[in-house]
């Protein structure tokens, strides 16, 4: 593995990605989207993705732009957010969608990073998601054409625990405040929310960093992603495009509302 791992795109990397490819990608709601890179990943063509993301992103942003052009086949998210086109997908059957509780999702991606293939955890004992049948994909009328299957459950300390498996993903796409050519990363405040945790469960990750520093000026301490977990880095020189998710406002006080 080269020392010095920033590239000038990010177009030759993601144009090795072949359809059925699974894909990990950062952020929680807008928050810490790769959004260059997504938008980079989307110019290459390649379509039947299988995501693991927080959530979807929404209809014309982040992850939300694949999905739009039919590009995603399947996601494991937390989310179904925003995202009307995600609910419609998912509900005509062409979308298949496995929802996972949102700490579950999280320790699945750490699992994989660490090498751990499974675990145990009392999140979601005595509903359907230990006991299947929740719906992954629906036929056109709206029945079920896949359905999940029940989970293994066993007791610790007197308390029941469902296993869930590890994920690994084959590419990674995150986004990151910081980051050195070596691929050490720090994230801004929330948006180190899935970041770190998909860069750690990919064969290969890609991180795109708004200020890119030389080796040696980050502090050790302060590092959130060790570079060993990075393949390679695009710099954005400046901040990031940025969106939200729903905007909502109030009247200053004293003013009367329109």
């Amino acid at each position: 593995m080269r020392l010095d791992k920033t590239i000038d795109s990010a177009t030759q990397v993601l144009a090795a990605m072949r359809p059925g490819a699974t894909l990990a990608v950062g952020g929680f709601g807008l928050c810490g989207t790769p959004m260059s890179l997504i938008q980079a990943l989307h110019a290459t063509g390649v379509d039947d993705l299988r995501v693991v993301s927080n959530n979807c992103g929404v209809d014309d942003w982040g992850l939300g732009i694949l999905l739009r052009d039919r590009r995603i086949s399947r996601v494991t998210a937390s989310y179904v957010g925003e995202n009307k086109e995600f609910a419609r997908q998912y509900l005509t059957g062409e979308l298949e969608v496995e929802l996972i509780p949102q700490g579950t999702l999280a320790e699945k991606l750490r699992a994989g990073g660490c090498g751990i293939p499974a675990f145990y955890t009392p999140a979601g004992v005595g509903t359907p998601l230990a006991d299947g049948g929740l719906p992954w994909r629906h036929h056109p009328d709206g029945t079920v054409a896949i359905a999940s299957p029940p989970k293994e459950v066993r007791a610790f300390g007197g308390r029941d625990h469902i296993l869930e498996e590890a994920i690994t993903a084959d590419v990674a796409l995150v986004h990151a405040l910081r980051g050195d050519r070596h691929g050490n990363l720090v994230y801004a405040s929330s948006a180190q929310n899935f970041n770190p945790l998909c860069a750690m469960a990919a064969r290969v990750t890609i991180a795109q960093v708004e200020e890119l520093v030389e080796p040696g000026e980050l502090d050790p301490a302060h590092i959130h992603t060790p570079g060993i977990f990075v393949d390679h880095v695009l710099p954005l020189h400046g901040p990031a495009a940025k969106s939200v998710e729903r905007r909502t406002i109030r009247p200053r006080p004293g003013e009367v509302p329109a």
